[in-house]
């Protein structure tokens, strides 16, 4: 049983939480001071790892090169984010989201868990590994980027470009996505380790009109807000059609084992059975998105004034992309679903493809094998992110590619993320602490 972190480790993460480094889509509201107070606070936290390791900065991302006795072998880069995404409403949080506290359970704010626990807990690792001597045999690479929640473009895709310009080769990138969970996957009684291999793609379509406007006394059949409503609706009540992958399939057949036999019955006849296993998978979020991608309107805009027709109306549309789909074949879609020429339809900012997902192998069942082990009795099994994370960028450097992290959440805690009361236990800190310790030890070999 792994016991909870001391006071300590506790407080270095929740010293972290209170630099508010909040990622946003605009640049110049990004506040440098809370990226410097954190830069600090990890080089006086973490002395061996500063004074050992070599670091290179890109803006406020910090890549940390550890020599390994055979330096030219790499044997991992562990990617994590220092960044993280705004609060809605503060006063919803039990404790403020930047105030970093610590109760006897858990370590409250902002980024617990995605993503400052993660470099907090590689740090603690190789700080340990220094003081007591060890050296990996192979190299180990450390990314932090600074803007992973608005994409890397500055952050990670330059210490991507680095690593590819050293002409870096990883047998391991592990970076954030999966991690364990309990009573989410249907039917399994157990906990799952979701140790994902790939991502999903990520775009954003706008619609908009334009119309003549005028008095609201004398409206036409239609004004731009009632056309950009229908588009929008026309849209979400026609997703994208639900399809068996084979990253899916494959995370299907390792969790049949821990299923009831009903459902080890049906997945027997997977072959067959696709459409239907597809549909009851629709059935909740959580695993919808495993077998589409999904559609979520999320922005609306039209309209100044109560009695003025709007000239203009606009909406976005975020899309989380299967593999299989692509951002071209997402605006079809919404092109043949909308049938009306008079909205204009085209992404919005970026947009990514999906990744082709690696196939399972030594460096997949090393992350296996040390989850089955922090956490005994849980079922491994596979699968992709539903959102972009950093690892994209560095998608042709490594033999294999995982984004996993061994901690226990539940579906309040999943809700956590990007949400309210974000926290991560003392407990699961631990674990995740164990985990990298584990892995260095592997690649010191």
């Amino acid at each position: 049983m792994t016991e909870p972190v001391d006071d300590p480790t506790a407080e270095r993460l929740a010293a972290a939480l209170r630099c508010a480094t909040v990622s946003t889509d605009t640049p110049g509201e990004v506040d440098d001071s809370a990226f410097e107070r954190l830069a600090a606070h990890l080089e006086q936290s973490f002395p061996l790892v500063h004074a050992e390791l070599e670091l290179e900065r890109f803006g406020h991302s910090r890549l940390y090169r550890w020599p390994g006795v055979e330096p030219e072998r790499v044997g991992a880069i562990l990617l994590a984010h220092q960044d993280v995404v705004p609060v809605d409403d503060p006063h919803r949080w039990t404790h403020p989201p930047f105030a970093g506290v610590v109760d006897d359970e858990f370590i409250w704010g902002r980024g617990a868990i995605d993503d400052k626990s993660r470099v907090l807990a590689i740090l603690e690792a190789v700080e340990a590994a220094l003081a007591e001597g060890v050296r990996p045999r192979y190299t180990i690479f450390l990314a932090f980027g600074h803007d992973e929640e608005v994409f890397g473009d500055t952050g990670a895709l330059h210490m991507a470009e680095r690593l590819r310009g050293l002409g870096v080769r990883a047998e391991l990138l592990l970076d954030e996505g999966g991690m364990i969970t309990e009573g989410v996957a249907d039917g399994v009684d157990r906990p799952v380790a979701n140790i994902m291999l790939g991502e999903k793609g990520y775009a954003t379509v706008q619609l908009s009109v334009s119309e003549v406007g005028g008095h609201s006394s004398m409206p036409g059949k239609q004004t731009a807000v009632g056309r950009i409503a229908r588009a929008v609706t026309r849209i979400q009540d026609h997703p994208m059609p639900l399809r068996m992958t084979a990253v899916t399939a494959d995370m299907l057949a390792r969790l049949r084992p821990a299923m009831p036999a009903s459902r080890r019955r049906l997945l027997g006849f997977a072959g067959v059975a696709a459409p239907l296993i597809t549909r009851v998978m629709a059935m909740r979020p959580q695993t919808e998105a495993m077998v589409r991608t999904t559609t979520a309107p999320t922005v609306i805009r039209g309209g100044v004034k109560a009695n003025v027709l709007p000239q203009h109306a606009e909406a976005s549309i975020n899309f989380r992309i299967l593999p299989g789909d692509s951002v071209a074949s997402v605006l079809a879609h919404c092109r043949k679903v909308v049938r009306d020429s008079g909205v204009h339809i085209e992404a919005e900012g970026m947009a990514s493809e999906p990744t082709v997902h690696t196939a399972p192998g030594p460096a997949f069942e090393l992350v296996a094998d040390i989850a089955r082990a922090i956490v005994p009795g849980t079922v491994v099994t596979t699968g992709i992110v539903p959102g972009a994370t950093d690892s994209r960028h560095y998608h042709d450097l490594a033999g294999t590619r995982c984004n996993f992290a061994p901690i226990v959440l539940g579906e309040r805690d999943l809700a956590s993320i990007h949400g309210t009361d974000e926290r991560l236990s003392r407990v699961n800190y631990a674990r995740l602490i164990e985990f990298n310790r584990r892995l260095i030890a592997h690649f010191a070999r």
